[in-house]
């Protein structure tokens, strides 16, 4: 009861659930070994709407890129001061532009597809680290990684629906 003796309205326990799991989306999306290709079937599974489960998990894999590289930023200045640490970094750096040509032949294609194939090893965080090694610039990178992630959602989201009609837990369209 609030001071004045009226009763304030609760919040039904349904919205308090379907709020808990856009957020738990959001998380479980963010995570490096997950991604959206956890957080996207998890909200399905959990009878978020289609739209509000993709909105959720892509929004939380759209996440990864900006905090990616910026921490890549900051641990690579700060390796830098180290000598044996700024050694491996070049040693890493060399042998990653080795294999530049492959990436500058496919273009940016290559780092849309790292991010929007939905398989083990790819993803936001895997293209992120990949275009930092070569140098990709960070605009062009967030461009490309996000491009990435709105279709390795759909793709999800599409695999997900199918997978649940098999089990009948969704109608037909």
């Amino acid at each position: 009861m609030s001071r004045s003796g009226t009763t304030t309205p609760i919040r039904p326990r349904v919205h308090c659930l379907l709020e808990m799991d856009v957020l738990l989306t959001v998380a479980l999306s963010t995570t490096p070994i997950g991604e959206l290709r956890a957080g996207l079937p998890f909200a399905l599974a959990r009878g978020l709407p289609p739209p509000v489960a993709y909105l959720a998990a892509v929004a939380g894999n759209l996440l990864v890129a900006p905090v990616v590289l910026l921490v890549l930023a900051l641990v690579t200045r700060v390796a830098r001061r180290l000598p044996a640490i700024a050694r491996m970094l070049d040693r890493l750096r060399s042998l990653t532009r080795a294999r530049r040509r492959l990436v500058v032949r496919l273009g940016d294609v290559a780092l849309l597809l790292l991010v929007a194939l939905p398989l083990p090893g790819t993803g936001a965080w895997t293209a992120t680290l990949v275009a930092h090694l070569l140098g990709v610039p960070r605009a062009r990178t967030l461009v490309l990684v996000s491009i990435g992630v709105f279709a390795s959602g759909v793709f999800v989201l599409l695999a997900g629906l199918g997978i649940l009609h098999l089990l009948g837990a969704v109608p037909a369209p």
